[in-house]
């Protein structure tokens, strides 16, 4: 995904990487292993920003404003980022010390966290110490795609190539990097994880485009449009994922649909668990579930319900296209790179489960969770 800069606008301009390095410490005495993600500003834990022209910023990262006039400054980031969050989970699971890095980069197209990220910075997942490695791409292919369905006018006939692109270099890159991986991580490594896409702005898409479908003549839902791409990415996510050996953390699963059973579907089983991805089925009947016979229990992000029924935003405000997060922000310096060392944030006495209390209460929360349960019970 992409952040916004400006009014719920589709577009980061912040090119420039967001990387931290955090350790969750237990006990100094306690070994020390390493959790690697990859990725956009998702996995930064991106927090967008209504930039004032009148603020006085660093000169530490290039923004851009809704006006479009440039200014600059530090973009402040969630340190409980999904990668963190998972790497508390670990901490506590493995009686071990984590250290967190985030190799990420905002904006970033799948090609760019590939190149840039994975292979350039391909010595993370090569450390002796590391034991997970994990990353997340295609937001900013797709959110690119969709605006630029969006954007075109009354005049012409829709023009489906750039979602068409989105897909196909989605897949590829995938399947690329975990090709990647599974031949530079280090041996050590006992578990990789893909994170697939949730669907940002999910009730702001159920509106019309201004250019017609050339075959209908019609104007075209915006949302029925871009669901099934959207299916078509997470499916194969999922199943490059067996393919390859990695772990498929289905975000869309976790925060696209209720923590209950609210009925729509009527099958008796908690809307969010419907909606996972099923070993050995068909590309084709995944989609037609996911857009068809599920279609009704999906709810934007923004308005998650969790198993008490109880309404938990998982979005930004400031562009519904970034989790939300629980404690607080740093800001990484003008090099974008930021460390520290923290306790576990829960008690092991909190935890119920094997979840803390926060884990379906924000977004990144629940993504770490999301990716936390897949990862092995010893390093």
């Amino acid at each position: 995904m992409i952040a916004a800069v400006g009014l719920g606008c589709e577009r980061e301009d912040v090119r420039s990487g967001q990387n931290s390095t955090w350790t969750v410490e237990r006990d100094p005495a306690l070994p020390t292993y390493k959790v690697v993600a990859y990725g956009d500003s998702i996995f930064s834990g991106y927090v967008p920003q209504q930039f004032d022209l009148g603020d006085v910023f660093e000169l530490c990262g290039e923004h851009e404003t809704a006006a479009g006039k440039k200014i600059f400054g530090k973009t402040p980031i969630a340190r409980r980022a999904a990668p963190y969050v998972a790497g508390e989970y670990l901490s506590q699971k493995w009686n071990a010390n984590i250290k967190v890095v985030r190799r990420t980069r905002a904006n970033a197209t799948a090609l760019e966290i590939l190149e840039d990220k994975i292979v350039a910075e391909r010595e993370f997942m090569q450390s002796p110490d590391t034991r997970v490695v994990m990353f997340e791409m295609c937001g900013s292919n797709y959110l690119t795609a969709r605006r630029h369905l969006r954007e075109q006018d009354s005049s012409t006939a829709c023009n489906y190539d750039e979602l068409d692109r989105a897909l196909a270099w989605c897949s590829t890159r995938m399947e690329q990097a975990m090709q990647y991986i599974n031949a530079n991580a280090h041996p050590n490594v006992k578990a990789k994880v893909i994170m697939n896409l949730y669907y940002p702005n999910y009730n702001a898409n159920n509106s019309l485009t201004s250019c017609t479908d050339p075959q209908t003549g019609m104007r075209v839902n915006m949302q029925d449009k871009f669901l099934p791409y959207l299916a078509r990415s997470n499916w194969r996510a999922c199943h490059l994922a067996e393919q390859y050996g990695f772990e498929c953390a289905d975000a869309f699963a976790g925060m696209m649909a209720a923590d209950q059973d609210q009925g729509q579907d009527n099958d008796s089983v908690v809307d969010s668990e419907a909606l996972r991805y099923i070993s050995g089925e068909s590309e084709e009947d995944y989609v037609h579930r996911i857009t068809v016979t599920l279609r009704a229990t999906l709810r934007d992000a923004s308005d998650h319900v969790d198993d008490q029924g109880i309404s938990r935003d998982y979005m930004h405000d400031n562009d519904n296209i970034h989790p939300t997060f629980y404690g607080n922000t740093v800001n990484p310096d003008c090099d974008n790179f930021f460390s520290g060392t923290r306790m576990p944030e829960f008690g092991d006495l909190e935890l119920e489960d094997g979840k803390n209390p926060e884990w379906n209460k924000k977004g990144h929360e629940r993504l770490g969770w999301e990716i936390s349960k897949l990862l092995p019970a010893s390093p």
